[in-house]
Order: structure tokens, then C-alpha cells, then sequence
């Protein structure tokens, strides 16, 4: 019982200096954004201003956190930060030399067939590449300890990590939803076990640190934050689970990857109602302000549901002046043809009541380029995949605050 407790102490411990380490990272790279603001500022799903400076800040307090970590074993700290280092290196790069023109596995690797190096293809393979080596660093399980027993338990291991990096990745479109679910898996693995809860508690710690900053709609983890916090909840099951466990954990990151190529994640939580509440929890109403974004007009596709920017000298909230010779609080006229009252006739092949098809480019729902079926109407400017867009040359988005 008290050695139980003495793990669960190195737990918290691992934890509350993985969260104090994140906030420090967090104002240290905001006060010295490396390679200028400009670098890491994106344009959120409401066509608002948000960093990306998040995402570097909780990859490396996790990382450095388990590293000192108590009461885990040496094998294991390095394995996970080493998981979550090389995740969080490679999605920098994508963050920042991503374009977004090819998405997802197919995406990506078709650019290769044709001579095309994307960021995204090195991602998936240098995040490959540091999955296969911290799986082997937490080596195999098997009972008589044959070499193709650990073999097959490397390979799992190589899943989970990579996997999950990817997988966590592809929550990171709305304020807060991919720190939920790294929570929610963290605490699966910490009341599983404790070592369960010894690996997992410095993504977990640095994860609730950075929350307030996703739900405010100030900062987003970006690929490299959301790739180092799955790496290493991945790593974390590896270490923890035994082999029939982490086979099933497995099978469950390959089906949802599987599935969010041809499967919206962010409609499926709209329409279920416990899910879109969970989702929902914590976050501003859909067409509120943010800060800095009050006055602000819509940017080009944006979403339906965001009100357009009132006229010159008309009061918020007012209805517009009436045309001349309109009576004032009456509907405008109906187009030729269209029946008074009956909303606009849809584009060719959109269904009525629909919300209009994304633009060509529009990539507000989209996660990093390894998932191509999440394309919600809500964007920002093209040019990204993971649920923002590039800022443009002159956009207000220079200034993420």
C-alpha cells in the first residue's frame, strides 16, 4: 500500500512540474516567438487570431518532465520523451512549412510516387521513425522472451505511438477538443494502473496547463503540440499495458484513422448531443466575440453562423436600413422568380437549408494532412490543414493576442 502510494505521489509530482514547466514555456516563447510571431500566428475556424506557440510549450515541458520523472523506470523516461521530442520536431516543421495542398496518407504519399517531398510526407516518416525507436527502447513483453515475441510487441509499440501522435492530431479543430481527449485517455491509463499513471502524467499535467489558453481561443496546439501529447500517451500504453491491451488499443486508433478519412469527425459530434456537450464544455457559444474580434469583419468563409460586420454608422445588433421605397422592418425584395419569404435558391447539386460547399482550398476542418474527410463549412484562408489557415501577408493574425 505505501509503495502504491509513493507512485501515485511521483504521479502528481510528475504531473504539477510538467504543467509549471508548460505555463513558464508558454510565456517564455511568447515573449521571444522563435522565428518572429508572424511564424506561428494562424487564423482560427471563426476567422480569428490565435498562436501556435501552445503546442511547443506543452511538447516540451512533457517531455522534459518525464525525463526527471520519479519512480519510472530509465527505459520508459527515455522512451517517452523521446516519443514525444520527435513528434513534436516533426510537427513544428509541418506547422511551419506545411502549405496544406496534399492531405492525408494518400495525399502525401502520391506526391512521393510523383517526385514530391511535402512536409507532410516527412512528418509521417520521421514521426515513423521515433515510434520504431522508442518501441524498442520499451521492448517486448512476451512471456518466454523469444526474439519474435518482442518483435511483434515492437511493432505494436511503433503503432501506438505513431499512431496516436496522428490520431490526437486529428481532434486539434475546435478550442479544447484534443486536450480533452488526451485527458480523457490519460486518465483511462492512470486508473488502469500506476504505471499507467506514472507514464501518462506529464502529457496529462502539461495538457491541463495549456487548457485554459485552447478554450480561450488565444492558442491552438497545432501539429506540434497534439502530435507530441498523442506520442506520448502512446508510448504511455505502451509501457503500461500489457499485450492483449495495448492489440486492442491499437485496433482502435487504426479504425478511427480508417474512419476519419471518409468520416467527419466534427459532424459526428455535432449531431450526437453527449459529445457536441463535451465538446461544447468550457468553450465560447458559437457566434460570440473573442477578444480582438468583436470589431472585426468576417473573413472570407467563414462560417454561416459568425454575423456579418454591421454597415458604416449602423448600430450592432440593428437590422440594416431598409432600401428606398422598402418599408422599414419588412424582408428585402425576392430576387425574380423567388417566392418572398423562401430562403435563396441552393448552388447546383446542394441540397436547401444546407450550408454552402467549402471553397476550393478551405481546409478549416481538416487536420494536418493525414485525414481528409473533416471539411466543415467553418474556415479561415486556405493554405493550412489542421483546422487554421496561413496567415496572410498583411492579416490581423500577425498578432495572435
Amino acid at each position: 500500500m505505501s509503495r502504491r502510494l509513493l507512485r501515485a505521489g511521483g504521479a502528481l509530482t510528475t504531473g504539477a512540474l510538467a504543467a509549471v514547466t508548460a505555463r513558464a514555456a508558454y510565456a517564455a516563447l511568447n515573449q521571444r516567438p522563435p522565428g518572429g510571431r508572424e511564424a506561428w500566428a494562424r487564423t482560427n475556424h471563426r476567422g480569428e487570431p490565435v498562436t501556435l506557440l501552445e503546442g511547443p510549450a506543452a511538447a516540451a515541458a512533457a517531455a522534459v518532465a518525464t525525463l526527471i520523472a520519479p519512480r519510472l523506470p530509465a527505459r520508459s523516461r527515455a522512451a517517452l520523451a523521446l516519443a514525444g521530442a520527435g513528434a513534436a520536431a516533426f510537427g513544428a516543421l509541418d506547422d511551419l512549412k506545411g502549405s496544406g495542398d496534399r492531405r492525408g496518407f494518400r495525399g502525401h504519399l502520391g506526391a512521393l510516387a510523383h517526385g514530391e517531398v511535402t512536409s507532410g510526407a516527412v512528418k509521417i516518416a520521421g514521426i515513423g521513425a521515433t515510434g520504431l525507436t522508442a518501441g524498442m527502447l520499451i521492448g517486448g513483453s512476451s512471456a518466454d522472451g523469444s526474439a519474435a515475441g518482442t518483435a511483434v510487441d515492437i511493432v505494436i509499440n511503433t503503432g501506438l505511438i505513431a499512431g496516436g501522435a496522428n490520431l490526437l492530431n486529428l481532434f486539434d479543430l475546435r478550442p479544447g477538443r484534443a486536450i480533452k481527449v488526451a485527458l480523457a485517455a490519460g486518465t483511462a491509463l492512470g486508473a488502469g494502473s500506476v504505471p499507467g499513471c506514472l507514464a501518462a502524467a506529464a502529457p496529462v499535467g502539461a495538457a491541463l496547463a495549456v487548457l485554459p489558453e485552447d478554450l480561450g481561443e488565444r492558442a491552438m496546439l497545432g501539429d506540434s503540440g497534439a502530435n507530441a501529447l498523442g506520442g506520448m500517451l502512446g508510448a504511455a500504453a505502451a509501457t503500461a499495458l500489457p499485450r492483449t491491451a495495448r492489440v486492442t488499443v491499437l485496433a482502435a486508433i487504426v479504425g478511427l484513422t480508417a474512419a476519419s478519412e471518409v468520416v467527419s469527425f466534427t459532424r459526428v459530434i455535432e449531431r450526437t448531443p453527449p459529445l457536441r456537450w463535451l465538446d461544447m464544455l468550457g468553450r465560447r457559444p458559437a457566434g460570440a466575440a473573442g477578444q480582438g474580434a468583436a470589431s472585426a469583419a468576417s473573413a472570407p468563409g467563414e462560417a454561416a453562423r459568425q454575423p456579418a460586420a454591421s454597415a458604416p454608422g449602423e448600430a450592432a445588433g440593428e437590422p440594416a436600413a431598409s432600401a428606398p421605397g422598402e418599408t422599414a422592418g419588412q424582408p428585402a425584395a425576392s430576387a425574380p422568380g423567388e417566392a418572398a419569404g423562401e430562403p435563396a435558391a441552393s448552388a447546383p447539386g446542394e441540397a436547401a437549408g444546407q450550408p454552402a460547399a467549402s471553397a476550393p482550398g478551405d481546409l478549416s476542418d481538416v487536420a494536418d494532412g493525414v485525414s481528409g474527410a473533416d471539411t466543415a463549412p467553418d474556415a479561415g484562408r486556405p493554405g493550412r490543414s489542421d483546422g487554421t489557415s496561413a496567415p496572410a501577408p498583411t492579416s490581423a493574425a500577425t498578432n495572435p493576442q
